[in-house]
């Protein structure tokens, strides 16, 4: 966190603040555009999709783990140092992609990257917090995870649209480029922020294992479990409900993109106004209405719902979702005190354990129930989850932004 004394300019956390959000748009764009691009690159080194596929999994494990090693290992170092060589490196992988000779190669790239990236990104969120004037913070966080959803919105079609004209090897070299701009411009825009206090080793660790951080990082677990996973099966559902063709699921993903960019900023507004706590309670709870919703839709029978309406019930979906992300951050890093750069690494990996998870029970409600059984599991685990959020926020709040 950054000492109040040592709080940026506004001109210059503006800067700061759009450089942050840059590093979450590069990091989240080679995240989310591997999946695209596996047919072309199943085709080009000769193995199936099925094992192509590992290349996600790999990153999303790698990441995990090693995010809240990352956080501990770095939390002294200055944070502009950080974020620089870690973009660096990150654009250096993702040129060796490039001109990988072999799917191993490529995998080595994989790991390389996902390495990087769990070294930047909680980094990012915690330093927007910190730069943020009082009461203001859920905003900049919200600010940075708007990084996120844009690279959905744009970074993400822009390089599956570069494969289907180049291949694949355009689309990493592509972020390639994003990341190698980054990692000149966050050094030289980025106010300079020293590291986190001066702390042992034990009690870093010993701050991550306190009760309220491992109770709002559980909460995190279910809910990303219940909430990406409709958006996992997001095709199966739009045809199911209302017979959409590919140009049709196309728009919907467009719109839930859309929308969840303005969640990150309604999540970021609410979080200064209400306090991070009720926040996060209140944007977990809409979102599981939208995802009843979606089971009570699946009540009409097969093609028996507008498009229109399913995109309404999804921009709900969408909204709340992303709108969860900057109370989510807040939360934790007013719990956390000084490690808190350490417990939003730690939440990050919570984040891909329950997507992970989400997307296993979503396969099999769906092999078992189809796409009533995906939606009626997400709204059960959501309905959870707000209870543990809940109970979490009841037994340990924290205080109001500005408050």
């Amino acid at each position: 966190m950054v000492d109040v004394d040592e709080r940026p300019g506004r001109l210059a956390a503006g800067a700061g603040l759009l450089c942050l959000a840059l590093v979450a748009f590069v990091v989240g764009t080679d995240d989310f555009v591997v999946a695209g691009v596996l047919p072309g690159l199943a085709g080009g080194f000769a193995v199936s999709e099925a094992v192509a596929a590992q290349l996600v999994s790999v990153f999303s494990v790698v990441y995990a783990v090693a995010a809240p090693v990352l956080a501990v290992a770095t939390a002294r170092l200055p944070r502009r140092a950080v974020l620089g060589v870690g973009l660096a490196v990150f654009a250096l992988a993702n040129a060796g992609a490039v001109v990988a000779s072999s799917f191993g190669v490529l995998m080595a790239m994989r790991v390389l990257a996902a390495l990087a990236g769990a070294s930047v990104t909680p980094v990012a969120f915690a330093v927007a917090a910190g730069m943020a004037p009082p009461g203001r913070e859920g905003r900049y966080i919200g600010t940075v995870a708007g990084g996120l959803t844009l690279a959905l919105v744009a970074g993400v079609p822009a390089g599956t649209w570069l494969s289907g004209m180049w291949g694949w090897r355009a689309t990493f070299g592509f972020v390639a480029v994003l990341a190698g701009v980054a990692a000149l411009v966050v050094p030289a825009l980025l106010p300079r922020l020293p590291g986190g206090p001066r702390l042992r080793m034990r009690r870093r660790l010993a701050l991550l294992t306190r009760p309220p951080i491992v109770a709002a990082v559980l909460g995190t677990v279910v809910g990303a479990s219940y909430g990406l996973m409709s958006y996992t099966y997001i095709a199966p559902i739009a045809r199911e409900l209302s017979g959409a063709d590919v140009d049709g699921l196309a728009v919907l993903i467009l719109v839930v993109g859309a929308v969840g960019a303005a969640g990150t900023v309604v999540g970021g507004r609410l979080t200064d106004r209400l306090g991070a706590d009720r926040a996060l309670v209140g944007s977990c709870a809409v979102q599981v209405v939208a995802t009843g919703g979606l089971a009570a839709l699946g009540l009409a029978g097969p093609g028996g719902v507008p498009l229109a309406a399913v995109a309404a019930v999804f921009a709900g979906w969408g909204l709340a979702g992303w709108a969860f992300n900057p109370p989510m951050n807040a939360r934790l890093l007013a719990l956390s005190g000084p490690a808190g750069t350490e417990a939003v690494a730690l939440n990050s990996s919570a984040l891909y354990l329950g997507i992970a998870m989400g997307g296993g029970l979503g396969g099999v409600a769906f092999s078992g129930y189809g796409v009533s059984g995906v939606t009626v599991t997400a709204t059960a685990l959501g309905l959870v989850t707000v209870v543990l959020l809940a109970a979490s926020v009841a037994r340990y709040p924290t205080r109001r932004a500005g408050g």
